[in-house]
């Protein structure tokens, strides 16, 4: 069971005379609930993909192009609001982030035109990049060590459970009221989790490890240099690369592949996406969190062995999956699910090793770098470059078939050959994870002998 700190003190802290409500738990609920939204409204976009290019009459690059703006300006604002979060109250930071994302993610639904719904995609990213470095610091300070991979879980349960509603509601909505409602109806929760935050406690950094200098940050000169001096959080800044490339892909185009190649409605294709790429990953990321702590407590890089296994198992499982025949939709499910159940491993395992290489007051810092380098080179190209890579293939079907005009059959035989790249990077996340082992013993022994 995760107990965590009742601790509410903060670094720095005013009295402005509102009650304050207490303990771990109830931040990391709130916390689950907001990363749920995050990634529900990052998603939706990728759930009505289909209608979206229609009406707007756009191009496979033109459509990946818009989660790639988006993944752009999340990494590049992320480095910032990172440091920002290593030195003011995260509880705020979190709190204004989820309110402005969630009306600018209404803000898409009312766009007139592919400029307007491209403005809008980069006021979300602005928006949902004070999440991870905010939300993740703070669990670090609210969960002990030998907790917190299964805390981390817990907040990254927000992912699958996103993805899984957004595929679920953006079905049935967009089905029922057309793709704009969806957006509009999403920022509700967001502005009201938004002021549920300012209730989590602000907890003492550092204050549950005693093997961290909880006041490295303060001393040091270079806080990047300082944490990119570390072997480790260079792998896994690659692994992170790899990885979300292809998580990317998965969620901007299997929705669309599922429509053109396996033929399916939009509320049928988002029902199966819902599933396999949402649902199933709540199993992984609490049954790879709990397996993490459990080898961690004996080998130190016990949570990225998980990892790099998981990796290893998730690459064959989505290379066959993709290799089913048209309409063989039940061999396809069942692979996917098993694909991306063991990739959500990833979440608990890399995001709580991260936790135990960087000194608590660094961690906002460390992980804005992470994901300034992994959404730049891996989450922005994913949907650009398999957007890219089908529009080629799609022209080169049209081209062999002797076709001078682009069908909907081309569309789907170019996005079917685009999705191979995504178990290849699998193989070489795993690779880089198995390279990550081998450095991060050493590197906690190394933080452990800073002296504050």
């Amino acid at each position: 069971m995760i107990t965590g700190t009742s601790t509410s003190r903060p670094l720095q802290h005013h009295d402005t005379g509102t009650p304050r409500v207490t303990g771990a738990t109830y931040a990391l609920l709130i916390l689950f609930a907001i990363n749920t939204l995050n990634f529900f409204d990052r998603q939706l976009l990728g759930a009505l993909g289909e209608p979206v290019r229609k009406e707007f009459h756009l191009s496979d690059t033109g459509l990946g192009l818009l989660g790639t703006v988006f993944t752009l300006m999340y990494a590049v604002v992320g480095l910032p609001l990172g440091r920002l979060s290593d030195r003011w109250f995260r509880t705020r930071l979190v709190a204004i982030g989820t309110v402005f994302w969630s009306l600018l993610t209404a803000a898409t639904g009312v766009a007139q035109s592919y400029t307007q719904m491209f403005i809008s995609r980069l006021g979300v990213g602005v928006g949902e990049a004070t999440c991870a470095p905010a939300g993740q610091s703070l669990i670090g300070d609210l969960f002990p060590p030998q907790q917190r991979a299964r805390a981390m879980g817990v907040f990254m349960l927000g992912l699958p459970a996103g993805i899984f509603l957004a595929y679920l509601i953006a079905g049935a909505i967009g089905a029922a009221w057309g793709w704009r409602s969806v957006f509009l109806i999403a920022c509700i929760p967001g502005i009201l989790f938004g002021l549920l935050a300012l209730r989590i406690p602000e907890p003492v950094r550092g204050a549950l490890d005693t093997a961290l200098p909880a006041t490295h940050a303060a001393s040091t000169k270079s806080p990047y240099s300082t944490v990119l001096k570390l072997p480790t959080m260079w792998w896994i800044i690659l692994s992170g690369i790899f990885h979300n490339f292809n998580m990317y892909a998965i969620n901007a185009f299997q929705t669309p592949f599922l429509q053109r190649f396996h033929e399916m409605s939009l509320r049928e294709a988002s029902n199966v996406s819902a599933i396999s790429v949402g649902a199933v990953g709540a199993i992984g990321l609490l049954a790879g969190g709990w397996l993490a702590d459990k080898v961690a407590a004996k080998h130190k890089n016990g949570r990225l062995l998980v990892a790099a296994c998981s990796m290893a198992l998730a690459a064959p499982c989505i290379f066959l999956a993709l290799n089913q025949p048209k309409g063989a939709t039940v061999p396809f499910i069942a692979l996917m699910m098993v694909g991306t159940m063991t990739m959500y491993v990833y979440y608990a395992t890399v995001y709580a090793a991260i936790q135990d290489v960087i000194a608590p007051g660094l961690r906002g810092t460390a992980v804005a770098i992470y994901f300034c380098a992994m959404y730049i080179l891996g989450a922005s190209l994913g949907p650009l470059a398999t957007g890219i890579l089908s529009d080629h293939f799609a022209h080169q079907a049209m081209l062999a078939a002797g076709a001078t005009t682009m069908t909907e059959s081309f569309k789907a035989t170019g996005l079917h050959s685009a999705m191979y790249a995504i178990p290849v990077l699998a193989v070489l996340a795993s690779a880089v994870l198995f390279a990550a082992s081998r450095t991060v013993e050493n590197d906690i022994r190394k933080q452990a002998a800073v002296s504050p």
